[in-house]
């Protein structure tokens, strides 16, 4: 029996090596961002955002972006994108070669401007030139519409608040959107909601959601958002990043850990093209590299067929 209309596949854009690297204080080597790469496409990834062109000061950690970009494999069918924190920042992209470029509008003015020291209107504003830009250099632009749903210090956003910036976002030239779950706090019913809206309202909308697992709702939300027609999911390998600037607990802060909505999707039988095997295999030397465990279940309790295959433990001696 099935309860929800889920599509026959979903692309799954991988960020770790840009949202998930922001939140981590020891910068990596170009080299080691390269591996991760090699290694996320043999496991089936196509869709990569590998760098950002934040000003090297804020986020030291992403300041190799050109050196990362000249080196990383171009394999067919792979898409390679980059974050554009503004005008200036897409204009250092333009010579890397991406295939898209993403600039993150908050709907809630206080965290755009904690975030980014600019209102919405502001970041609007700067959208229209990187639109032109983008459309001239045949790079492809997504928005994403940070704090969709919910804003910390806030509680829920009112959802014409976040059309409005979807509908900006259209004027600007955007080629697609995604609804992100800032906060961690956002739930499965809003998610569709919001989903089926904005497809309603921009038919040759791409659509898709990035997911962050605050409340433990990630899977449900991923879940929701496809079946309303999200035709793309965002997460991090080993839940790298995140919300992890807002309190609460570092082991259920941050981004939907890729592997686990890998390990989702092929459980209701939608295909992702990913293999989950491979794709842990990068989670290991994500580990490595960072010294953290990733916060995943797939990586703390193990797949379905590796329970299933387990022995049990040799009984205790009496007495022991």
């Amino acid at each position: 029996m099935t309860l929800l209309a889920l599509p026959e596949s979903v692309r799954i854009v991988e960020v770790g090596l840009r949202d998930g690297l922001q939140a981590v204080p020891e910068p990596w080597r170009a080299e080691d961002k390269v591996r991760i790469v090699e290694g996320l496409i043999a496991a089936g990834v196509r869709e990569i955002e590998a760098v950002s062109f934040a000003h090297p000061k804020v986020l030291p950690q992403l300041a190799d972006a050109e050196a990362v970009m000249a080196a990383v494999p171009r394999p067919e069918g792979v898409r390679y994108r980059g974050l554009v924190p503004n005008l200036r920042g897409a204009q250092r992209a333009v010579a890397c070669g991406l295939d898209e470029w993403t600039v993150v509008v908050p709907v809630d003015e206080e965290v755009a401007l904690r975030n980014q020291r600019r209102t919405p209107a502001q970041l609007l504003d700067e959208l229209v030139e990187i639109g032109r830009l983008a459309r001239e250099h045949d790079v492809r632009l997504v928005v994403a519409v940070a704090t969709a749903f919910f804003a910390p210090a806030r509680g829920p956003v009112p959802f014409p608040d976040t059309l409005a910036v979807v509908d900006a976002a259209v004027d600007a030239g955007a080629d697609g959107v995604y609804l992100a779950a800032t906060s961690g706090q956002e739930q499965p019913l809003e998610m569709a909601d919001g989903i089926a809206q904005v497809r309603a309202r921009h038919t040759g909308l791409d659509v898709g959601v990035h997911l962050h697992n605050r409340n433990g709702f990630a899977p449900a939300n991923a879940l929701l958002a496809m079946a309303a027609g999200a035709t793309w999911l965002e997460g991090s390998f080993a839940g790298l990043g995140g919300d992890l600037w807002f309190p609460g607990d570092p082991t259920v802060l941050g981004n939907a850990p890729t592997e686990d909505l890998v390990h989702l999707c092929d459980a209701v039988g939608v295909r992702t093209g990913i293999s989950l095997e491979r794709y842990l295999d990068v989670v290991r030397q994500v580990e490595q590299l960072t010294g953290r465990p990733s916060t995943s279940f797939v990586t703390r309790g193990g797949a379905r067929d590796e329970l299933a295959t387990a022995s049990w433990p040799d009984a205790p001696s009496p007495g022991s």
